[in-house]
């Protein structure tokens, strides 16, 4: 149900490179692929310094649906991530932690979502702790595509 693409809305956490670099988001698309029906591979594109860059993840299954493990080189790395809510045809929200460290993740099919999902995804920032002053809404335009397009001309 999670497969196909999706773009990033909107994000909560305590990161401090998200903080100091927040005046430089860029709307970000992601493809989900659920492979051999269980784990999940997620290709982000973004763009920086004018290209396109891809980043692949490759996220295992946990125990109990909607939970997926990214594991690192050490354990210290590795990233439990939780499906919070979805409507497939939609919206997602994801949880991520690592460590003590908790975000939380909005990601629509289209890159504007209604008002309805956004007091969502706000009512679930603030049950984890998280505040509205490290929540992040992307941009809707200037993304990877705008990149693609312009090489191609």
């Amino acid at each position: 149900q999670l497969s196909g693409k999706w773009f990033l809305v909107g994000m909560a956490s305590h990161c401090s490179y998200l903080a100091e670099h927040s005046h430089q988001l860029e709307a970000t698309m992601v493809t989900m692929t659920i492979l051999d029906g269980q784990s999940l591979a997620i290709s982000t594109f973004r763009k920086l310094d004018r290209m396109c860059w891809e980043i692949r993840q490759h996220y295992l299954p946990a125990q109990g649906p909607g939970r997926f493990l990214l594991k690192g080189e050490r354990d210290c790395s590795k990233v439990d991530m939780v499906v919070g809510e979805a409507d497939p045809s939609s919206f997602v929200i994801l949880y991520y932690q690592k460590g003590r460290n908790i975000s939380v993740k909005l990601y629509g099919r289209t890159s504007l979502v209604s008002d309805a999902v956004v007091d969502k995804f706000e009512q679930r920032v603030r049950a984890v702790g998280l505040s509205e002053d490290v929540t992040y809404y992307f941009p809707t335009y200037g993304g990877w595509h705008t990149v693609l397009r312009e090489t191609r001309v």
